[in-house]
């Protein structure tokens, strides 16, 4: 007896995000899988898909927004139920991949929790994991099984090409961004240039900006980094770079995760306009903060996914820039 079996491509969402995984469905052509998404009274997931997946490859996008650790558990609950429903292939798809700045110790009796992370994802029954723009690269390291890194930078610098004029420099915030400062700027055709802070090691969320090396009076200014969560060290290098004369300053991060004060402070700081795209959800204040650009990520995120389902190369895609 012959057997023909044809592969079959369902794509899943959590409840974090639907707006970013309705956008890549219609890149795609495809409608998303159903699933029933609830709480028990006492806060417990529930997850089930609704229809079958027997022999499918199955996608679950879920990016990690608050509540961070109840949309983790969400995806990593769906993600077992679609592997004991026998799915053929579970591909978790993290556009912003939690407990990602906690790649090693600082301090003593320090957790690792992006490696815990990994672990959970392998123990939920994932085969593969898709994210974009980690915080550290190694931390795909912390996955046994393919790990694919997409990263914004093809969108976003081709955004920024349309609005700046003359020189430019793209800006690292600190020292440890100074290689993804030298991506933007190799795109931009632009200099190299770095913030020099000092980050108190047992107090999160506050940094100063001490100050900077690089090129940047009378040039365009343009801050890379890969999240704004509380907005301190956008806004301490901001006004670090207009002291040091920069003719404009830009923002530009992959992951608007937005806590507060940092609405506050971005429109405070002597910013001309940020720039992030859709991987998290933001609130109607941001959606109304005039200097706030929003870019859809859905485009990278579904040839991404295409590759992956047809087996073909994702790193293509970025010409090498992902890794």
């Amino acid at each position: 007896m012959e057997l023909v079996t044809r592969k079959r491509f369902m794509l899943f969402t959590g409840s974090a995000n639907p707006e970013l995984a309705e956008a890549v469905a219609d890149e795609l052509g495809v409608r998303l899988g159903k699933a029933q998404l609830s709480r028990f009274a006492n806060t417990e997931v529930y997850a089930r898909p609704s229809e079958s997946v027997r022999g499918v490859d199955c996608f679950v996008i879920q990016s990690h927004a608050p509540e961070i650790n109840f949309h983790i558990m969400e995806q990593l609950i769906l993600i077992d139920a679609l592997k004991r429903a026998s799915a053929h292939r579970i591909t978790a798809v993290v556009p912003f991949f939690g407990y990602a700045r906690a790649d090693k110790k600082v301090l003593p009796r320090e957790p690792i929790s992006a490696r815990l992370m990994s672990d959970l994802f392998l123990a939920a029954g994932a085969d593969r994991i898709v994210s974009i723009d980690l915080h550290t690269g190694q931390v795909q390291g912390f996955f046994p099984k393919p790990f694919d890194h997409l990263t914004a930078l093809p969108i976003v610098t081709k955004y920024l090409e349309e609005r700046l004029d003359g020189p430019t420099t793209v800006v690292s915030p600190d020292a440890g961004g100074v290689k993804r400062a030298e991506k933007y700027a190799r795109y931009l055709g632009a200099y190299v240039a770095f913030v020099h802070k000092r980050r108190e090691f047992d107090v999160h969320n506050e940094s100063k900006a001490l100050t900077v090396v690089g090129a940047v009076r009378g040039r365009n200014a343009v801050i890379v980094d890969d999240m704004i969560d509380t907005g301190g060290t956008v806004e301490n290098a901001a006004r670090l770079l207009r002291e040091r004369g920069a003719r404009s300053v830009y923002v530009a991060a992959t992951h608007p995760v937005l806590s507060p004060p940092a609405l506050g402070r971005l429109k405070k700081a002597p910013i001309d306009e940020v720039v992030v795209t859709d991987t998290l959800p933001i609130s109607e204040e941001a959606r109304n903060f005039d200097k706030l650009t929003r870019l859809s990520i859905a485009p990278v995120l579904a040839e991404a996914l295409q590759a992956i389902f047809m087996d073909s190369s994702v790193s293509a895609i970025f010409l090498g820039d992902n890794t």
